[in-house]
């Protein structure tokens, strides 16, 4: 069994010296001081699982990965790879005796590979341009790459000139932008022409071949596609990708694709699904190479419509619809080395759990319920899958493959957990709006007391289509709350996911109706049932549509103590000309704001300012491109100008998410400032003495 002395050992200086080691509650310092543990992947013969390692580097003020590998019978655990760069998407090439992985030792992401039995890890590519996904092919012989080019150059040309390119335009002293077409920008980056291409490359061969020569679109798909967007047919002489083409209405449709093309780049890229203009991706081919599967939503235009599996008969092209009867959303396919089943995760009541669906019939059965987890990989008889827990990071375990007790695979951050006094939880279900049973959790302070009354944080998720459940979150975690003292308290209010693709259709034109009507009557079945939550100080929080919550909701209620608004729209009629996905608006809003103005005034924030008496902490950042800045200004202006107290965080150096780390203990030390303030003070405190400008 891995030792929690190794883990401890093994843990950077500059990490462990930030956590004490007596136990203490929880902080966003143990957050930081967390490994954080992603995309396992099993050895070919089952034995072994090698998986990314973030660490935290509080000096550098960014994170570090490196290359984990464990034993699947968790007997050891031992790092691959450790240097200052980053060390990322470890890959095991066929024979098992070795990984390919991306780094960025050399100055770009360059594909590296390192024997597991040790030895110094050797540079495979030294290509002009970074390297932003590897997959090896079944004959080891070949790489399957993504890079971003500009689709315009010639195939023999491309990499070569996509240098040429970004190195004049970042010594050009003019950074002036001229676009004809939206999507101009996207999440938090300015379009440069760049399409992010997939490429074969024969291992110390030459130039690698550009798969989709042309295509102007991108695979993965932005802004967070990953590897699990192509995938290589078993026999070698096929890839699949997923793509979304930048035609005039890529700003407002959701229609991404499955194409398929010959790994030589002997023909042009065929499109699988283009009858369906709704979204389709993460292709999957079977073991036996006979059906190619991927994740298809049904309705255009909605990015959280349910994620159906469609299967389709490579040689005829038949194809059908596996999980129709399936009321959840899956989230990956991966297929059983039998081929009889398929293994998903998907949102569930309040978690993330693990499905077997039988891949004749589409009968699901549920292997793994509780906490969060992500799909799993086949080991031998056993499945290896990440899960987390509100009380615990992400750690690998396995379970038979037929379900069963789970066991532990890393035990990386035991000793860390053990010494972070966290909060108990317990979910709970009331009646909410429409007369429907919706749930929701509360979470214990830490080092709970029994008789004590404590202050209430009353978390609102974003979305609006998510979910606050059983999970480990690095931005909004519960435990921050419980190790500051107060309870928390979150709602799944009528537009989440997990309970039904109704129960998420629901928020649909009515994003101030039944949420605002969930999260009151959520948060007084708690404050009745739960004896330990003081309902004379309470605090509302939530970021992007729980940041709108919250502007909404300080129109219409007086009962919180204060709030906190993270990037949230206060006038959805100007939100929809200042963001980037217009799909998203106009799904949820119904329309335009031309062809349905009531849409967006219906339950639009800006309306009801003159309402407004509660404190209030705006924070947004400046590259935030989904809910842009200036909504964020526009409320901390209104708070000033009807003298209300509030404060503005601005982070110029921040997207949508915080996730800079000292940025992070900065937008936590100010958040939980707020609400002593107001929460663990007296009612009207005097005002911060925190001066402007910091």
């Amino acid at each position: 069994m891995f030792l929690v002395t190794i883990a401890t050992i093994l843990l950077p200086s500059f990490v462990q010296s930030s956590v004490a080691e007596d136990p203490h509650p929880f902080s966003i310092h143990d957050m930081l001081a967390m490994d954080r543990i992603s995309d396992p992947q099993v050895s070919p013969d089952g034995k072994w699982v090698a998986y990314t390692v973030r660490t935290t580097d509080l000096d550098a003020n960014r994170g570090r990965n490196d290359v984990w590998l464990s034993a699947v019978d968790g007997s050891s655990s031992k790092k691959l790879t450790e240097n200052e760069a980053s060390d990322f998407g470890a890959r095991w090439m066929p024979d098992g005796r070795s990984l390919v992985f991306l780094s960025t030792r050399s100055g770009s992401a360059q594909v590296w590979q390192i024997a597991v039995d040790g030895g110094e890890a050797v540079q495979l590519t030294k290509l002009p341009i970074g390297v932003d996904n590897v997959l090896p092919f079944p004959d080891g012989q070949r790489l399957l790459l993504t890079m971003e080019v500009y689709p315009d150059l010639a195939p023999e040309k491309a990499l070569a000139e996509t240098q040429k390119r970004d190195e004049k335009a970042e010594k050009d002293p003019v950074k002036a932008k001229i676009h004809e077409s939206l999507l101009f920008r996207h999440w938090d980056t300015w379009e440069d022409g760049k399409r992010s291409h997939v490429f074969a490359w024969k291992i110390g061969g030459g130039d690698p071949v550009d798969l989709m020569h042309g295509f102007d679109g991108d695979s993965p798909t932005r802004p967070f596609g990953g590897v699990e967007e192509v995938a290589i047919s078993p026999d070698g002489a096929e890839v699949a990708f997923a793509a979304i083409r930048m035609t005039p209405d890529a700003a407002w449709t959701t229609d991404a694709n499955v194409w398929t093309v010959p790994a030589d780049g002997s023909a042009e890229p065929k499109c699988r699904s283009c009858e369906n203009k709704a979204m389709d991706t993460q292709p999957a081919y079977s073991p036996d190479g006979r059906t190619l599967a991927w994740l298809a939503m049904k309705r255009p235009g909605y990015e959280a419509d349910r994620y159906r599996i469609v299967l389709q008969e490579r040689q005829a092209g038949s194809q059908r619809v596996l999980t129709e009867d399936f009321d959840r959303s899956c989230a990956s396919i991966v297929w059983s080395p039998d081929a009889k089943t398929i293994w998903t995760s998907a949102d569930n009541l309040g978690n993330h759990s693990i499905f077997a669906i039988d891949a004749a019939t589409g009968t699901p059965r549920v292997l793994v319920e509780k906490g969060t987890n992500a799909s799993p990989c086949a080991a031998g008889p056993r499945l290896v899958f990440a899960q987390d827990t509100l009380k615990a990071p992400t750690e690998l375990w396995s379970i038979p493959k037929d379900g069963g007790d789970p066991k532990p695979v890393t035990k990386l951050n035991e000793a860390k957990v053990r010494a972070a006094k966290m909060g108990d939880f317990e979910q709970f279900a009331f009646v909410g709006a429409k007369g429907e049973r919706v749930m929701g959790f509360v979470l214990k302070p830490a080092g709970f007391e029994e008789g004590k009354r404590y202050p209430v944080a009353f978390l609102i998720h974003g979305g609006p289509q998510g979910s606050f459940g059983d999970h480990f979150h690095y931005r909004w975690n519960p435990q921050a709350y419980a190790g500051a003292g107060y309870a928390a308290v979150f709602v799944d209010f009528h537009g989440s996911t997990g309970y039904g693709q109704a129960f998420t259709d629901a928020i649909h034109e009515d994003w101030g109706g039944a949420p605002y009507e969930d999260l009151m009557k959520g948060l007084d079945h708690a404050l009745e049932r739960y004896a330990f939550l003081d309902r004379d100080r309470v605090a509302a929080l939530g970021a992007s549509f729980g940041g709108y919550m919250i502007n909404w909701i300080a129109g219409q209620t007086d009962r919180f103590r204060c709030l906190v608004s993270h990037d949230g729209n206060l006038d959805e009629r100007m939100a929809y000309f200042d963001t980037e996905e217009l799909w998203f608006p106009e799904w949820d809003h119904g329309g335009t704001p031309w062809d349905n103005p009531t849409g967006y005034s219906k339950h639009n924030p800006i309306d009801h300012v003159a309402q407004w008496k509660t404190p209030m902490l705006v924070i947004h950042g400046a590259l935030d491109y989904r809910v842009v800045d200036t909504q964020g200004m526009s409320t901390f202006t209104a708070l000033q100008r009807r003298g209300i107290p509030s404060k503005l965080l601005y982070f110029p150096d921040e997207n949508h998410w915080v996730l800079k780390p000292k940025n992070s203990i900065l937008w936590h030390e100010t958040v939980l400032g707020w609400l002593d303030r107001w929460c663990k003070g007296e009612k009207g405190a005097a005002a911060d003495p925190t001066p402007p400008g910091r």
